[in-house]
């Protein structure tokens, strides 16, 4: 799943004309993390550590992708699959799902950047609860916490997609140079000291000051009440 998944993510890379991404599981499971088996091929330190260097520079990318990303939580997300649903900008959740931070119980923490994540998303506080808990994180307090933006109706797989693109199209709706660029800002935003953050922000937008979008919107003059 790893390698598929540096891979999947080299290819969006390169999806220059992109908006929009649900990241979703099959037979109602979104991720139940590491393979317990493949942990236990590679338990020594070294080998442990290139794989954490590998999901995490993996997930950041993800994270970075120029696209709004969802997470569509089904059953269990659960050890890495938590980790997961962090370098997503949202996360929807289905009746009945959850996500769990399971590390404590492996003698482990987060080591694919959800850690670091978490406290972004959460806030330290509820954060250290999660991790330090390995607590059930059902779709009612993941809305209490800010870990989830909506709980969908729906319980079966199609039925959740499809609420789940219409949800996602009400942020994809125009441009995609429009919709990319303010996706890198945000990302810029959130990475950068001010001042660097700042300068980045003035070259994004003369990237699409004067450009076609831009120009379009002019033509139809339009009105904002």
């Amino acid at each position: 799943m790893m390698l598929e998944l540096q891979e999947r993510v080299t290819e969006l890379e390169n999806w220059k004309d992109g908006k929009g991404l649900i990241i979703y599981g099959a037979g109602n499971t979104f991720c139940s993390g590491s393979d317990l088996n493949v942990v236990k091929a590679i338990s020594n330190s070294q080998d442990g550590m290139n794989m954490c260097m590998f999901m995490q520079n993996t997930l950041t990318r993800l994270m970075r992708l120029p696209l709004i990303t969802v997470a569509l939580v089904q059953g269990k997300a659960i050890g890495g699959g938590a980790e997961l649903t962090t370098a997503c900008d949202y996360r929807l959740m289905t009746p009945g799902s959850e996500i769990r931070f399971v590390h404590k119980l492996m003698g482990l923490v987060p080591g694919w950047g959800g850690g670091a994540r978490l406290v972004q998303i959460v806030g330290s506080r509820a954060a250290l609860q999660l991790l330090t808990g390995a607590t059930r994180v059902d779709p009612e307090r993941a809305l209490h916490l800010g870990l989830s933006e909506e709980t969908l109706s729906s319980s079966d797989e199609a039925g959740a997609l499809e609420e789940a693109r219409t949800w996602l199209s009400q942020y994809t709706e125009g441009p995609a140079s429009v919709i990319r660029a303010a996706k890198e800002m945000v990302a810029v935003g959130r990475e950068l000291l001010l001042e660097a953050a700042l300068r980045t922000e003035k070259d994004i937008f003369g990237t699409l000051w004067g450009g076609p979008a831009n120009l379009q919107a002019l033509a139809r003059r339009p009105k904002h009440k």
